[in-house]
């Protein structure tokens, strides 16, 4: 069965000086040692070591040949997202990145899909650079789960989200920034536990607030991590709308028909984990992501898949790639936007580093 893996990560060769392009402190920018390996920065703060994968394209591919894995959807490092700089900044930072990506795809475009990242503080530029990204060639958008206190129901994000749905953009959305690190020091716990919190939430204030039925029904929207927390708490979710009028003041349908209107990865990291996503989803709406080539992604991609109970091989082949290939495929021709849809412009936010 061919392999199709929806999540991995890239961080372009990208100097400190080309890091000020963002911000004058020179962030975020990578620190390539010579011998394989790495190192994140940001500004003169080390944020992560790395390995040759992420911005070696020969490697990666070796790499995805070693795991059995035919094609990747690459998508930027979520500490290159800028979403706290200036927007005319991130602007020009957002068209660099993506401009990286696409070289760095170039030598196998049959293997790797670039996707884009975008200014998503400000929706007019985000607008205008996924236009350009897309027209350059990339196959999708790749965004944070929130800017500063802006989760994805905000009026700006969703018409952002919108105009993705129009121009048949399918969009990656990924925790990050997550809540409550003051509370979580230590054993990577804003991964382990801030994650799949960040990921709940996304989730349930689009379904919660309305904004899935102020978005059309076409775009295409994946979740990472598996959704995070959210298959397991569906059915709180659903007891609390169907109970108190403060839950569904805003939403005319209970949260569990709202999963036909978005996907996940698969990255959960256990067979019974993954049963009950496929359980909640349903086959068609779960697609391969492993968190290449980070620690804490998956180790051997696809496996949890392989071992996942009571699925037969047709199953097994739409997780596995057909599904992600549904997913990006060519996109239909853009659709008008609505006439009378005003253009949101945020303010930049303070205080939510990359």
């Amino acid at each position: 069965m061919t392999v199709f893996d929806v999540h991995a990560h890239v961080f372009p060769r990208l100097a400190r000086d080309e890091g000020r392009v963002l911000a004058d402190t020179g962030e975020p920018w990578l620190r390539v040692h010579g011998d394989g390996t790495g190192m994140m920065m940001s500004g003169d703060d080390e944020y992560r070591p790395v390995v040759e994968g992420l911005w070696e394209p020969a490697a990666r591919l070796a790499d995805m040949d070693a795991a059995g894995v035919d094609v990747q959807a690459v998508s930027s490092t979520p500490l290159m997202f800028g979403y706290s700089a200036d927007p005319s900044r991130a602007a020009d930072w957002c068209d660099l990145v993506n401009e990286r990506i696409l070289e760095y795809c170039a030598p196998a475009p049959d293997r790797l899909l670039p996707l884009c990242q975008v200014p998503l503080q400000d929706t007019a530029r985000a607008c205008e650079v996924a236009d350009r990204a897309a027209a350059a060639g990339h196959r999708g958008v790749h965004i944070g789960n929130h800017v500063g206190d802006r989760n994805l129901d905000d009026p700006g994000i969703t018409e952002f989200l919108a105009h993705c749905a129009r121009i048949g953009l399918p969009v990656l959305a990924h925790p990050w920034d997550m809540l409550g690190a003051d509370r979580m020091r230590g054993h990577m716990l804003p991964w382990l536990s801030g994650m799949p919190a960040e990921t709940q939430l996304s989730i349930l204030g689009l379904m919660l607030s309305g904004a899935f039925e102020r978005i059309p029904e076409t775009l295409r929207l994946c979740f990472c991590h598996g959704g995070g927390s959210f298959a397991f708490l569906l059915g709180r979710a659903d007891n609390a709308w169907r109970n108190r009028d403060i839950v569904r003041a805003d939403s005319p349908r209970p949260p569990s028909e709202y999963t036909r209107r978005f996907h996940v990865d698969s990255a959960v990291f256990d067979p019974r984990a993954l049963r009950l996503l496929v359980d909640v989803m349903g086959t068609d709406r779960v697609m391969l992501g492993t968190d290449y080539p980070f620690p804490l992604g998956e180790q051997e991609p696809g496996s949890v898949i392989r071992e996942c109970p009571g699925l037969d091989d047709a199953e097994r082949e739409l997780l596995l790639s057909g599904n992600a290939r549904a997913f990006f495929e060519t996109a239909p021709a853009p659709e008008p936007a609505p006439a009378a849809a005003p253009t949101a412009v945020a303010a930049p936010v303070a205080g939510s580093a990359p």
